[in-house]
């Protein structure tokens, strides 16, 4: 998970504005608190082409907020494999395995990361079952506030 977490930093980088640091590594602090009862990871896998063994492809990072509210602190597709129908499985997979009150936030500026979200919010909780707001990034003035779509399931 910590190798993949780079690769969706990297990806990151170029909306938030983000550098490695020293190491050159990404901040990777929000891994710390996986596994735990309330922080739970979920990787998808597909046979590699070359080898044909089972390598993993996406990831997402869920944790409770409250509870009965739950986060997707992280999740990454591999960019090979993002038209292939892989994230919204993956997304509504983790979806339906924890409570009924959801947040997902995305960055203002990732606009394919929103139509993505939309869709997966439409098919997690149904048109209108859902609902968007602006949030503030905390400790970054600099920069636009967040999309966060919440949403209970009926």
């Amino acid at each position: 998970m910590a190798w993949l977490y780079q690769l969706f930093r990297h990806d990151l980088a170029l909306v938030v504005r983000g550098l490695p640091y020293a190491d050159g590594r990404y901040n990777h602090r929000l891994l710390d608190a996986y596994p735990s009862p309330d922080h739970h990871g979920y990787l998808a896998w597909r046979d590699h082409p070359n080898t044909g063994e089972p390598a993993p492809i996406a990831f997402a990072l869920v944790e409770r907020l409250a509870l009965t509210r739950w986060s997707l602190a992280a999740f990454w597709v591999s960019p090979v494999v993002r038209r292939d129908g892989v994230g919204s499985r993956l997304a509504l997979d983790v979806l339906g395995r924890h409570g009924a009150e959801w947040e997902v936030a995305f960055q203002h500026d990732n606009e394919v990361a929103g139509r993505f979200w939309r869709r997966v919010a439409d098919a997690a909780f149904g048109p209108g079952g859902w609902s968007e707001r602006r949030q503030p990034v905390p400790h970054r003035p600099d920069v636009p506030a967040d999309h966060v779509i919440a949403a209970a399931r009926r």
